[in-house]
């Protein structure tokens, strides 16, 4: 059980940037891992005190206090830049979440972890699909929108109405297209510097004004609703000789 709640001004210089997981003490998993300096590792718990500020990790924080337990806290790396941080940070939410061989430690986070999308966890013929990627071919009697990701993919980088929490949530949001275009289009094709890296079956789309974060737009703008096709064949392909025009964020391509 972690009984310290705080470090003194020398152990703080010591740390600089580091990375810390929080484990639950009921069943000894990782629930959480962050990065941060000073004495951020141990804010989570005081954060519980707002009743007011929800998340899947306070749930969990909370439940563990109610026990009579304390959440057990755990120095990752050390003494680290921020930058550095931020990557080895992304590099273990990437490899504690990635369903392909992780079944069984899921984690609090919201945000996915820096480069997590773009640089995260491939397998090698993924690897070479992005660098060496062919040119997209378009299936018959299909419409297609292209949507740039170019905002939002990088969420290190990303702001106010470009901060989301996986690339499913960028790529079927907030898009100002024609009133009569979304029953035409099949899929939404997410596109960063060139090439398809995500696709959305579309199933259904409404329209706002307003963002989540309260971002007001002057006109309507789309949300599609649909699945995520991680093994479509437009995955990775070159979309290059459709290209945005200046300063434009989506284009139709049809068959």
């Amino acid at each position: 059980m972690s009984t310290t709640n705080m470090f003194n001004q020398r152990t703080i210089e010591a740390l600089a940037y580091y990375v810390y997981a929080l484990v639950d003490p009921r069943d000894n998993l990782i629930f959480y891992i962050g990065k941060g300096k000073g004495n951020r590792v141990f804010q989570h718990a005081k954060d519980t005190l707002n009743e007011n500020d929800q998340s899947l990790k306070l749930d969990i924080i909370r439940s563990i206090l109610r026990e009579g337990k304390q959440v057990n806290l755990f120095i990752l790396r050390h003494n680290l830049t921020e930058e550095t941080a931020l990557i080895v940070e992304s590099t273990l939410i990437d490899l504690l979440t990635f369903n392909k061989f992780n079944k069984t430690n899921q984690l609090a986070n919201i945000v996915a972890g820096y480069h997590q999308w773009d640089e995260g966890i491939k397998d090698v013929d993924e690897i070479n699909a992005i660098y060496d990627c062919p040119k997209i071919s378009i299936n018959h009697n299909e419409t297609l929108l292209l949507v740039s990701l170019n905002k939002s993919f990088d969420q290190a980088k990303a702001n106010g109405v470009y901060r989301r929490i996986d690339i499913y949530e960028s790529t079927r949001k907030y898009w100002q297209i024609s009133k009569n275009m979304p029953q035409e289009i099949k899929y939404v094709l997410g596109v960063y510097k060139g090439v398809v890296r995500s696709v959305i079956e579309v199933k259904s789309w409404k329209w706002t004004m307003i963002a989540e974060d309260g971002t007001i737009f002057k006109r309507n703008r789309c949300i599609f609703e649909g699945k995520l096709i991680e093994d479509s064949p437009y995955i990775n392909k070159d979309v290059s000789d459709y290209p945005f025009g200046s300063g434009g964020a989506v284009r139709y391509i049809r068959s």
